[in-house]
C-alpha cells in the first residue's frame, strides 16, 4: 500500500526523469536549416550545408557550450512571448484553440485545488475514521493518503456535508470556467471566419447520393439539378472519380522512381560497376537483375498500365461515382445549400460543406452511401469486440498496482522489492508502463475503424477516432481500473448485482484507486509530456526510414517531416485528467496538485511544439470545440453519479435528495451552452456569408471565381488534366435562364426525346420527383 513518502518518491523520480528530459532537449537542440525549424541536431546528419552544395553528406555534432545548457529552460519564456493573434496566424485556430484546452483545465483545477485544500483536506484527516475502525479491526492498514481521503470520514458525520457542498461549488465553477471558454472561443471562431482569406471550401459544397437517372449522366443529372434548383447562384461542379486503383498505381509507380533515382545516382558515383538487385520483395530474394534496367522496365510497364487505367477511369461511366464537388458563385449561395435539405427525399442529393481539398479523404468518397451504414454498425460492433477485450490488460495491469501483486506476477523481483529504496520505482513506475505499452498500438486500430466507416475527410476521421478513443479511454482506463482492480475477486457477486447497485461499488473503489492514478499522472503525463518535446519516437522512426528506407533526397525530406497534432490520440488522453481531476476533486483531493502540474506542464511545452515543430495539415476553424465541451460535462456527470454512490455507502441519508439535482442542473447546463454556441460551429451564418461577398465584390470586382474554382477539387491523380468535362457557367446577368435537357418524357400517351427543351412545363422524372423551370 503506497504511503505519501512512496508518492513523494515517486513524483521525484518522474520529476528527475523530466528534466533529464529536458535536458537532453537542451544538448540537441533546434536548430534553423535554411531559414526554418527542423529537428534537434542528431535528426540533421545527412543533410548538406546549404541547398546548393555537392558532394557527401556533412555530420553535424553536438554543440559543446556548457553555459547553453544552464539554460535548459529558457524555451518556456520563448514559448509565452508570442501572442495568441500571432499564434493563430501563424498556426491556425485549430493549434491555438487546441492549446486553450490546457489553458482550460489550468482555469477549472487551480481554484478546485486551492479550495480542497483549503476546506476538504482538514475535514478529511482530522475524520478520524480509521483510528476507530482500528479499535475494532486489529489487522485494519491503511496510508497517509487514505487519512487525506474521504475515507477517514465516518459513516452518518456531518462532515459529509462539506463534500456535498464543495461539490456543488466544484460544479459550477466548472459551468463558469466553460462557459467563458466556450464563449471565446466561439467569438476566437467568428473573427476568424470573417478575416479568413478565400477559400475554395467557402464556395463548395460535397453532394453524395446522387439519384441514378436513365436519360443523363451524373455530370449532366448535377448540373441540371443545380441549375434548377439554384439558377442564381450555381456556378460549376466537378464528378467524383473511383480512382483508387490508379492512386495505387501512382503511388507505386513513384516508390520505383525512387529506386531507379537512388540506383543511377550510385551508378554514376561509380561508374566502372553496374548496381545489380533482386527481383524479390524488397529485393531480399529472387533472381539477381540489373537494378537500373529492372527498375526501367518496370516503370515503362507501370507507366502503360497507369495510362491505360486512367483512359478507363474518365471514359468508363461506371467509375464515376454518385458523388460531386458543386461550387457556387457566391459564398452565400454555397451556405444556403449546404444547409439545407435538397429533395423531399432526405436520403438523396445529400449536401454538406466541402472539406477543404488539403482535407478531403479521396479513397473514401467512392464507397457508396448506402453501404456507409453497414460499415458503421460493423465497426460499431468491433468497437464493442475491442473494449472487452482490453479489460484483460487492464485487469493483469491492476494486479501490478500495489507490492503484493507486483510480487505474485514477477517473484523474481522480490529481492529487490524487499530494498526499500527499490520499492516506490517498481510500484511507482511498473503499472503506468505497462499500461502504455497497451496502448501503443490502440489508436492506429481506432484510426483504421473510422477510415473503415466511410469518412470523407480527415478532420471527420481525426474527431471520430477521438470519440472512439475516449470512449475506450472512459471504459477501460477509468472504469475498469477502478472495476477490476477491486471487484476482481468478487466478479461474479458484482456481475450479478443490480445495476443501480453499481454506482455504489464503483464509489467504493474510488478512493482505493487514487494511488494508482497518480502514478499514472506522473508517467504518462509529466515524463510523457517532457518526452514530447526531447521527441525520442521521432528521432528513432527518422533513423530508421534514413536507414531502411530513404533512397533520393526527396524521401530524406519526408522522413523529416514533423508532421502535426495527434488529435485521435491526444485530445482524449486530455479528456482522462479533466474525469480524473473531477471525480478525486471531493474525494481524494491529493490527486489535484498532479493534474494542475500536467497541465501547465502541457500548456508550456505543446505552446512550444505548435510555433518551432508542428505543421497543422489542415484547418477545421475550431470545429470540434463542441466535443470538447461535450466530454467535460461527460466527465461531470459521471463524477456526480459515482460521488452519490459513494455517500450513500456513507450512510448519508440525505445524500440522494441533496445531490440529485446536481446532474439535472448539468445536463441542462449543457443544453443551454449547445443552444446558444453550437450552431456556430455548424453552421456558417447567412449573414456572414454575404458580409464577405460584399467585401469581396468592391474590392475584388475582376475576381474569375470560375478559374479559381476550377481544379480545385480535381482528385491529385489528375491534377494538372485537361481531359475533363468543364461544365458551363450559367450566365448570371440572364433574367430567367432555362435549363436545357435530354430527358426522355411522356406528352400525350407517346415517349419522346427532347434535345433541347426549353419550355417551363413540369417534367416528370422516371424516379418519382419532378423538376420544374425557373
Amino acid at each position: 500500500m503506497a504511503t505519501l513518502s512512496d508518492i513523494a518518491v515517486s513524483a521525484a523520480i518522474n520529476s528527475l526523469s523530466a528534466i533529464v528530459f529536458l535536458l537532453a532537449f537542451a544538448i540537441l537542440r533546434l536548430q534553423p536549416i535554411n531559414d526554418r525549424v527542423y529537428f534537434p541536431k542528431w535528426y540533421l546528419k545527412g543533410i548538406r550545408d546549404s541547398p546548393t552544395s555537392s558532394g557527401t553528406f556533412v555530420k553535424k555534432f553536438v554543440n559543446l557550450d556548457v553555459k547553453m545548457y544552464l539554460k535548459f529552460l529558457n524555451w518556456m519564456p520563448a514559448a509565452l512571448r508570442m501572442p495568441e493573434p500571432e499564434l493563430i496566424e501563424h498556426a491556425g485556430l485549430d493549434s491555438a484553440v487546441y492549446i486553450r484546452i490546457y489553458l482550460l483545465g489550468l482555469k477549472i483545477f487551480c481554484p478546485i485545488t486551492l479550495l480542497s485544500f483549503g476546506v476538504l483536506v482538514p475535514v478529511n484527516y482530522t475524520g478520524e475514521n480509521f483510528e476507530e475502525l482500528k479499535a475494532n479491526m486489529k489487522d485494519l492498514t491503511y496510508s497517509d493518503i487514505d487519512k487525506l481521503s474521504i475515507s477517514n470520514v465516518a459513516p452518518g458525520s456531518n462532515r459529509l456535508y462539506a463534500h456535498m457542498v464543495m461539490c456543488y461549488v466544484f460544479t459550477l465553477w466548472t459551468f463558469y470556467a466553460l462557459y467563458n471558454e466556450y464563449r471565446i472561443v466561439t467569438k476566437m471562431r467568428m473573427h476568424f471566419l470573417a478575416g479568413e482569406r478565400r477559400r475554395p471550401d467557402q464556395f463548395t459544397v460535397l453532394v453524395r447520393n446522387v439519384p441514378p437517372d436513365v436519360d443523363e449522366s451524373v455530370s449532366e443529372h448535377v448540373e441540371h439539378f443545380f441549375c434548377v434548383n439554384h439558377p442564381d447562384h450555381y456556378l460549376s461542379h466537378q464528378v467524383v472519380y473511383n480512382a483508387n486503383a490508379l492512386a495505387n498505381m501512382v503511388a507505386t509507380k513513384k516508390s520505383l522512381q525512387n529506386w531507379l533515382t537512388y540506383y543511377t545516382n550510385k551508378f554514376e558515383r561509380h561508374p566502372d560497376r553496374r548496381p545489380t538487385t533482386r527481383t524479390g520483395f524488397w529485393g531480399l530474394w529472387g533472381q539477381n537483375v540489373d537494378a537500373i534496367d529492372y527498375y526501367t522496365e518496370q516503370i515503362e510497364t507501370l507507366t502503360k498500365e497507369e495510362e491505360s487505367e486512367r483512359e478507363r477511369v474518365l471514359n468508363d461511366p461506371s467509375a464515376i461515382v454518385p458523388a460531386a464537388f458543386v461550387s457556387f458563385k457566391s459564398r452565400w449561395g454555397a451556405a444556403v445549400c449546404a444547409q439545407t435539405q435538397q429533395a423531399n427525399n432526405p436520403t438523396v442529393w445529400i449536401t454538406n460543406w466541402a472539406p477543404e481539398p488539403r482535407d478531403v479523404y479521396w479513397e473514401n468518397l467512392a464507397i457508396p452511401f448506402v453501404e456507409l451504414n453497414v460499415r458503421r454498425l460493423l465497426m460499431a460492433v468491433a468497437l464493442f469486440g475491442l473494449i472487452f477485450c482490453f479489460m484483460v490488460p487492464i485487469a493483469f495491469v491492476q494486479t501490478l498496482a500495489n507490492i503484493e501483486g507486483i510480487e505474485k506476477v514477477f517473484p523474481f523481483l522480490k529481492p529487490l522489492i524487499d530494498m526499500g529504496s527499490v520499492k516506490s520505482l517498481i510500484q511507482g513506475y511498473l503499472p503506468g508502463i505497462i499500461l502504455k505499452i497497451f496502448l501503443i498500438l490502440l489508436p492506429t486500430v481506432i484510426m483504421t475503424m473510422s477510415k473503415i466507416e466511410g469518412f470523407t475527410a480527415l478532420s471527420a476521421l481525426e474527431t471520430r477516432s477521438a470519440g472512439k478513443y475516449h470512449l475506450f479511454l472512459l471504459v477501460n482506463v477509468f472504469l475498469g481500473s477502478i472495476i477490476t482492480g477491486t471487484a476482481l475477486q468478487q466478479l461474479k457477486g458484482f456481475l450479478n448485482q443490480s445495476p443501480t447497485e453499481i454506482p455504489k461499488t464503483v464509489g467504493v473503489s474510488i478512493p482505493m484507486k487514487a494511488t494508482f492514478f497518480i502514478t499514472y499522472v506522473m508517467v504518462d503525463g509529466w515524463s510523457g509530456i517532457a518526452a514530447e518535446i526531447f521527441r525520442m519516437v521521432p528521432l528513432i522512426m527518422y533513423h530508421l526510414k534514413n536507414t531502411f528506407l530513404v533512397k533520393t533526397e526527396k524521401d530524406r525530406e519526408q522522413a523529416m517531416d514533423a508532421g502535426s497534432l495527434t488529435w485521435a490520440v491526444s485530445e482524449p488522453r486530455i479528456q482522462l485528467y479533466f474525469l480524473l481531476g473531477l471525480v478525486y476533486s471531493a474525494v481524494t483531493p491529493v490527486l489535484l496538485p498532479f493534474i494542475v502540474v500536467f497541465f501547465g506542464f502541457a500548456y508550456l511545452v505543446f505552446r512550444h511544439q505548435i510555433i518551432n515543430v508542428y505543421d497543422q495539415k489542415y484547418e477545421s476553424g475550431a470545429t470540434f470545440w463542441p466535443d470538447v465541451h461535450r466530454r467535460i460535462i461527460i466527465g461531470l456527470i459521471i463524477s456526480q453519479f459515482l460521488f452519490l454512490g459513494l455517500l450513500n455507502t456513507k450512510n448519508a441519508a440525505n445524500a440522494t435528495y441533496f445531490m440529485i439535482p446536481l446532474p439535472i442542473l448539468t445536463f441542462w447546463f449543457f443544453r443551454f451552452c449547445k443552444g446558444r454556441f453550437e450552431s456556430q460551429f455548424r453552421r456558417f451564418p447567412l449573414e456572414d456569408a454575404m458580409k464577405k461577398d460584399t467585401l469581396e465584390r468592391a474590392t475584388e470586382p475582376n475576381l474569375n471565381l470560375k478559374v479559381y474554382l476550377e481544379d480545385a477539387y480535381v482528385h491529385p491523380v489528375f491534377k494538372g488534366s485537361t481531359e475533363f468535362e468543364k461544365p458551363t457557367v450559367i450566365d448570371g446577368e440572364e433574367d430567367s435562364p432555362l435549363v436545357a435537357t435530354k430527358r426522355i418524357f411522356q406528352r400525350d400517351g407517346k415517349q419522346e426525346i427532347n434535345e433541347d427543351d426549353t419550355s417551363e412545363d413540369r417534367i416528370e422524372t422516371y424516379n418519382g420527383g419532378s423538376k420544374a423551370g425557373p
